[in-house]
């Protein structure tokens, strides 16, 4: 298991942390794992079948 930090998250995904923030909040996005105090990432698994659901349902 790989886990993502902020950086990489938004390499892999192209949204600012704010918006990644909303997604999260309403349900949309995977949930981030706290780390540490100060730390936070994203379970890149999770975060790639996010991405695959997406490009699944495009038009």
């Amino acid at each position: 298991m790989r886990i993502l930090s902020k950086k990489a998250l938004k390499e892999l995904v192209l949204y600012s942390p704010q918006h990644v923030a909303r997604l999260e909040k309403a349900g949309l996005f995977p949930k981030r794992v706290q780390l540490g105090p100060n730390r936070v990432g994203w379970v890149e698994s999770e975060v790639l079948d996010w991405l695959e659901q997406r490009l699944l349902h495009r038009k």
